[in-house]
């Protein structure tokens, strides 16, 4: 590590305040960033996409349970694997504390494997984790969103991930997929995000910038208008277990 240079406190903050410059700029270049993405165009999702989880079989829309926006976190956990990717669990790790705020501001977040339940619950008891987690096993899922790979696959040496091809590297990988639907039930997909753009993503306001509503604060407003300690919420999760047995889950 390079050592720093020891100053005076006024040279400290000249120092900082320059920084500071930067930093603001970086904000603002961030929120133009959020904007275009959320002025991205749709995909509407004709595919029955079927799930199980701890309320048995249940279809992509049944996953927003009521709200307008889906955040999915395809966690890395393929069929007979003993535990889930560490990197996953680090980020899964943040999750619960930002849950309770999103499912109040029209966003659910649910966590996606393409191993069968069975093998998830285990590990998801273990953990302690109390978002929903539901498996894609037998279905196209995984592999439409781009985060699941076949023998061939793995035998042309070759996949599609984060938008390009890359050399094969594994039979999963991490992301994030982000879906709304509207008041006739159609289902759109709005977004995706993989490999380094997922550790962006961990913080409620980072998951409320890729979703087609983003922040939704009313204007010259901020979370003031829409956060509540979590237990003042009129509507909780249903997070008390960590199978999501109850309430919105």
């Amino acid at each position: 590590m390079h050592e720093p240079a020891i100053v005076s406190r006024e040279e400290w903050l000249e120092a900082r305040r320059a920084l500071l410059a930067e930093e603001k700029a970086h904000l603002r270049a961030h929120d133009a960033l959020a904007e275009r993405r959320r002025a991205l165009p749709w995909v509407r999702v004709d595919k029955a996409y079927a799930f199980d989880g701890p309320n048995g079989r249940e279809t992509l829309g049944d996953l927003f349970a009521g709200r307008s926006q889906l955040i999915v976190k395809h966690f890395m956990l393929g069929p007979g694997w003993k535990e889930g990717c560490i990197g996953c669990s680090f980020g899964a790790d943040q999750l619960d504390g930002a849950l309770i705020h999103l499912v109040n501001h029209d966003v659910m977040l649910v966590a996606v494997s393409r191993a069968p339940y069975a093998e998830i619950e285990p590990f998801h008891k273990r953990m302690g984790w109390r978002f929903k987690w539901v498996s894609s096993h037998g279905s196209d899922f995984n592999f439409d969103f781009h985060v699941s790979f076949t023998e061939a696959d793995k035998a042309r040496g070759k996949v599609f991930y984060n938008f390009q091809e890359i050399d094969y590297a594994g039979e999963e990988l991490p992301g994030y997929s982000v879906f709304t639907k509207n008041e006739s039930g159609q289902i759109f997909h709005t977004y995706s995000v993989f490999s380094r753009g997922t550790e962006d993503v961990g913080t409620v306001y980072g998951f409320l910038d890729v979703t087609p509503r983003g922040r939704n604060e009313p204007p010259g407003t901020n979370l003031s208008r829409w956060v509540r300690h979590h237990d003042k919420y009129e509507q909780g999760t249903g997070i008390s277990c960590c199978h999501g047995r109850s309430g919105v889950l």
